[in-house]
């Protein structure tokens, strides 16, 4: 049966390669358009993760709620020893401490209220991989009062690097404290919200300004983001207990998730667009060359064939193609794909920020298999209806057809 499958599928070249470039076109779109969509939730998620928020937070229990009301009640007071604890975790790459503020920035021309942040310099610099600088450079840990300023804070105050401020801020006791600092650079990270208010400073600095030797938060970052859940568990255990919550990149970017459901959902309309038109690309062929060969069926069933076995015939040559067509189309969409990804797609800023990315197209095993079933599924969905009408007609009148 599958011999003569094979024959029959060689022998009809110009419907063999309808079907063909139907499924093919078909599997390799999928790939390409799923490639995209993922490649769109790992960018989306590197940039959350290394620009702002690092892969894990720690606090004491109850910052994350209200912290920001009273800040003073959940001062981590031994940042340090914790931070080697956290270290020391299998995944974890390093762990620095943050000290979150705020208050007014202050030219002698005019002020801002801004949200600060104390941090580790070197560190920070290896978090921000996706915090491009638009004029000066990032801080270092040789800048004892210098300080880095979101991009929206410099064009409200028309602030350049070399240019000296002052910063106002309650101190933990009440007090109003001031601090005098240089501008060494202008960032933008993914947020325009963000950079519209924020600015760093090193980590002793914000501690002098405020009256503190302890942080707020302790950000984390591991080796492989696929870490994440699996690290939070462990340091949920070790620190819950001792009054500490843990809080996960996603958790901290909600906005994330429902980001991922709205294009998950999109693609797969996508897929049951592309699902569609291959069925009834498929289905045009497929009935073409079926309802073409009648006679030929009705010789066979002269001869002796059941109409089973001419079902069961048309079902394997259907097979066939799906199976070809579906590898062909896997190969084309992978050799596609490596193509466009050593290129790279330009885009667009998203939503509520300022700069593009380089879009690819990632190859994913799952979507190379969900997209391979699809193409294959639909050959074989498109070729059962022709196919049992045609083993269903009388052996006379489908004799009729040879005339």
């Amino acid at each position: 049966m599958v011999r003569l499958a094979l024959r029959n599928v060689v022998r009809q070249k110009a419907h063999t390669a309808m079907t063909l470039t139907a499924i093919f076109f078909g599997v390799a779109g999928l790939i390409l358009a799923g490639g995209w969509v993922n490649d769109i939730f790992v960018q989306l998620a590197e940039a959350l993760i290394h620009s702002q928020s690092g892969h894990l937070q720690v606090y004491k229990s109850g910052f994350y709620a209200a912290g920001s009301r009273s800040p003073e009640k959940y001062l981590i007071d031994d940042p340090d020893e914790i931070k080697q604890r956290i270290s020391a975790v299998a995944g974890v790459e390093n762990a620095m401490a943050r000290l979150n503020f705020s208050g007014l920035l202050n030219t002698g021309r005019s002020d801002l209220p801004i949200i600060g942040e104390g941090v580790e310099p070197g560190k920070e610099a290896e978090l921000g991989s996706f915090v491009s600088f638009v004029a000066g450079r990032q801080l270092t840990d040789k800048d004892t009062f210098g300080m880095v300023v979101g991009y929206g804070v410099a064009q409200a105050l028309k602030l350049k690097p070399g240019d000296r401020v002052t910063l106002l801020a309650n101190a933990l006791e009440g007090a109003l404290n001031s601090l005098d600092v240089e501008v060494i650079g202008v960032f933008q990270s993914f947020s325009n919200d963000y950079d519209a208010r924020a600015l760093k400073i090193p980590l002793p600095a914000a501690q002098e300004l405020l009256g503190t030797k302890g942080a707020n938060a302790l950000v984390v970052m591991l080796k492989k983001t696929a870490d994440t859940d699996r690290v939070a568990t462990l340091l949920k255990g070790q620190f819950g207990p001792a009054g500490m919550e843990v809080k996960t990149w996603i958790e901290l970017n909600d906005f994330y998730e429902k980001t991922v459901e709205l294009y998950r959902r999109q693609f797969g309309f996508l897929q049951l667009i592309i699902l569609v038109m291959v069925l009834l690309s498929v289905t045009n062929s497929v009935n073409m060359s079926v309802f073409e060969r009648v006679g030929e069926f009705g010789t066979m069933m002269a001869l002796g064939n059941t109409s089973g076995e001419v079902f069961r015939l048309i079902v394997t040559e259907s097979v066939v193609l799906g199976l070809v067509g579906g590898c062909l189309g896997v190969m084309v969409g992978v050799a596609l794909a490596l193509a466009i990804s050593s290129v790279g797609i330009p885009m667009p800023p998203p939503p509520n920020a300022n700069i593009g990315y380089t879009a690819h197209i990632q190859i994913i095993p799952l979507s190379l298999m969900v997209s391979f079933a699809v193409g294959f599924g639909a050959t074989v969905l498109a070729v059962l209806l022709p196919a049992r009408r045609v083993s269903r007609i009388a052996v006379v009148d489908a004799l009729r057809q040879n005339i």
